[in-house]
């Protein structure tokens, strides 16, 4: 289990993010036409997934925005964000702000892959959610990178992520 904030008051996630140096588990995530995604869909792709509470929070928005800026030059690279929000949500918000380089999934059906991967938040007011964190992955499948982001309100260490490409 992590210790994280919220505003400064600690909360509480499922466990710990997976290892560097194993295999990224499996999942079904459903992507914005209602479609189930796994990991065989990218297979032999480096990604970068931004894993986060909510799309219509100011910090969720800055990291898609971000990732989006820097995903149109990795090469061989896709950015994964995902959330528990709604296909819907999700799809409306990269719209809106012509988003196209990032690559939105929900966990919204059963969240296995938050609990998967020690990201479900167990208490406070986000109870439920994912945490904000990273997982970097390279073409085999394993992950070279992680990050869960200490305090949920601030942004992660995108350069860090990014740097390991």
């Amino acid at each position: 289990m992590a210790s994280i904030t919220l505003g400064g008051n600690p909360i509480n996630t499922s466990g710990e993010l997976p290892k560097v140096g194993t295999q990224l588990s499996d999942f079904k995530l459903i992507n914005n036409d209602l479609s189930v995604a796994s990991l065989s869909d990218f297979a032999g792709k480096r990604l970068v997934l931004n894993i986060f509470p909510s799309i219509d929070t100011g910090t969720c928005a800055t990291s898609v925005r971000k990732f989006n800026a820097s995903a149109g030059k990795l090469e061989n690279t896709a950015v994964l964000c995902v959330s528990r929000d709604l296909p819907f949500a999700q799809k409306r918000f990269c719209g809106a702000e012509g988003l196209e380089n990032v690559v939105n999934l929900s966990d919204f059906k059963s969240g296995d892959f938050g609990k998967a991967n020690g990201l479900d938040i167990l208490d406070g007011p986000l109870a439920g959610l994912h945490s904000r964190a990273l997982i970097v992955v390279d073409t085999d499948g394993t992950i070279i990178h992680t990050e869960q982001v200490p305090e949920i309100a601030n942004e992660p260490n995108y350069e860090a992520a990014l740097a390991v490409l």
